[in-house]
């Protein structure tokens, strides 16, 4: 499937970035422009049954499959954020990225959590008031986001996911030089999670006082730690 997608900026040098459930590219409002700021011309995608790309079945493959045929090959670098981490992970070998990073990404639910889609998908009805409650961090910009790209979600990605229950898939190794950010105030990688990513040759970074959307929770701590691995990658 072809995916919607928004850019930012312009040139050769490319940056790839692929958002979480209930997200679109939304979500990318702050770091879209502050990637093409730095250089990249910045690509961001609407997965199949988020903003305004199609619906469609909900496995992971079938995520990854659309990154596939939708985005360029050889990006300078590529961003995922939780299901977004998922369908990149799948899609690397494919979209041969530079550099890949990823973001508290959703390779497995274990560690006595265990995958509710009927509570993913009442998130649909929250409130702006119920929402920004639960994300004191925000900035009102990034609530009035959330607002409306549950609007356009196809809640029934949810039942997508019921795989990492039970299945994992956390890569062997990575296939690029790649970095994985940790949300600090607990999110889907957990300490122990992350210990064994860098055995197999990932690098991690903690995010303190962050949880799962640490772009929105801390954005400038997002792009220093961003800035730094790049700088050293």
């Amino acid at each position: 499937m072809q995916l919607h997608t928004r850019t930012w900026g312009e040139g050769d040098r490319v940056a790839l970035l692929v958002h979480g459930i209930m997200a679109d590219h939304r979500t990318w409002r702050r770091v879209g422009p502050a990637l093409a700021d730095r250089g990249f011309r910045t690509i961001a995608v609407d997965l199949r049954g988020h903003g305004l790309s199609g619906r469609g079945r909900y496995a992971p493959a079938d995520f990854a499959d659309d990154l596939a045929e939708t985005l360029p090959t050889g990006a300078a670098l590529a961003l995922g954020h939780s299901l977004g981490g998922l369908a990149l992970a799948l899609a690397a070998e494919r979209l041969r990225p530079a550099r890949a990073v990823y973001a508290d990404p959703a390779w497995r639910l274990f560690d006595g959590r265990r995958h509710d889609p009927v509570a993913l998908i009442s998130a649909k009805d929250a409130t702006r008031e119920a929402i920004a409650a639960g994300n004191p961090r925000w900035e009102a910009a990034d609530v009035d986001t959330e607002v409306a790209t549950l609007a356009r979600w196809d809640s029934r990605t949810a039942f997508g996911l019921s795989r990492l229950a039970h299945e994992d898939f956390t890569p062997d190794a990575p296939r690029v030089p790649s970095l994985v950010q940790v949300p600090g105030d607990g999110g889907l990688v957990t300490p122990d999670h992350a210990a064994r990513l860098r055995k197999r040759g990932f690098t991690t970074a903690t995010l303190p006082g962050t949880g799962h959307t640490m772009h929105r929770d801390d954005f400038d701590a997002f792009m220093t730690t961003l800035d730094h691995w790049l700088a050293a990658n």
